[in-house]
């Protein structure tokens, strides 16, 4: 579904509808063993505290790409940096490698009261800093992938509920549309996937193309939302160089970020 066709309007009732099309699904494989994690292993866990969890990816051995969703507490409020965990390729208890987070930023623009909203989905993104970088001999980080092709062909790699202890590959799904930042994919996701990498191949690679943001999972064909990430990206390293910036104070919990009124659900994972 081309961008041209979707107003602005259409985007919101389209991230809680149905579409028409087909869900091409593939089922998960858990990714127990080493070899199975071989390739995956800048994809983790993000540990919140008594918060929960989400999903993260390394896009620099210092930087991790989770959902700005996920480092709020339930009264809307930023949880602290440092209780915030990144455990690379965590799997039954054992993991590549694990650091803290010193500081992180939200794109500029996220409400955490306002739910899954078209434009809030847009920018449901977060870039945390560790305090400690993980060498990419351990945990080679993965880059950003261009603008999709039509039908483009995906996957994602994701920690969720009752699949918490090692991370699940769905080595096959589909992007069903994308409009003005926003995109549906027909890929299966439940509560902890928030922040999930969703990954485009480029000849043998794979390149992150978006985060899973929210979906739904209830009857019938799951789908799950996601955002366009490199202008965002971008602006969210912007924004942590000048929080790390010699002569500035360190603000641990940086955010450039105008928060609405009202509570916020605390939800990990935004759920129609």
């Amino acid at each position: 579904m081309s961008g041209a066709r979707v107003t602005m309007a259409a985007i919101a009732a389209l991230l809680f509808a149905t579409s028409g099309a087909t869900a091409q699904t593939s089922g998960l494989i858990r990714l127990t063993d080493r070899d199975d994690l071989f390739g995956w292993e800048a994809v983790g866990r993000v540990d919140l505290g008594r918060d929960g969890y989400c999903t993260g990816v390394l896009i620099a051995p210092d930087q991790v790409l989770t959902a700005a969703h996920c480092v709020y507490d339930r009264a809307g409020q930023g949880i602290a940096p440092d209780i915030i965990r990144f455990r690379a390729g965590l799997r039954d208890g054992v993991v590549i490698a694990e650091a803290g987070v010193a500081r992180y930023a939200v794109a500029p623009g996220y409400d955490p009261a306002a739910g899954m909203q078209a434009a809030n989905v847009r920018r449901d993104v977060a870039l945390l800093q560790l305090s400690t970088p993980i060498p990419a001999a351990l945990a080679a980080p993965f880059h950003l992938a261009a603008a999709p092709a039509a039908h483009q062909r995906v996957s994602v790699v994701s920690y969720g509920r009752d699949r918490d202890k090692a991370p699940s590959w769905q080595r096959d799904c589909g992007l069903l549309w994308r409009s003005k930042g926003v995109m549906g994919f027909d890929c299966s996701v439940i509560n902890g996937s928030s922040g999930a990498p969703v990954f485009a191949r480029d000849g043998g690679r794979a390149r992150i193309l978006s985060l899973v943001s929210g979906g739904k999972w209830d009857g019938g064909d799951s789908r799950a939302y996601g955002m366009d990430l490199p202008e965002v990206v971008a602006r969210l390293k912007q924004d942590l160089r000048a929080a790390s910036a010699p002569g500035i104070a360190a603000n641990p919990g940086f955010r450039r970020v105008t928060v609405g009124g009202g509570g916020a659900s605390g939800a990990k994972f935004a759920r129609p």
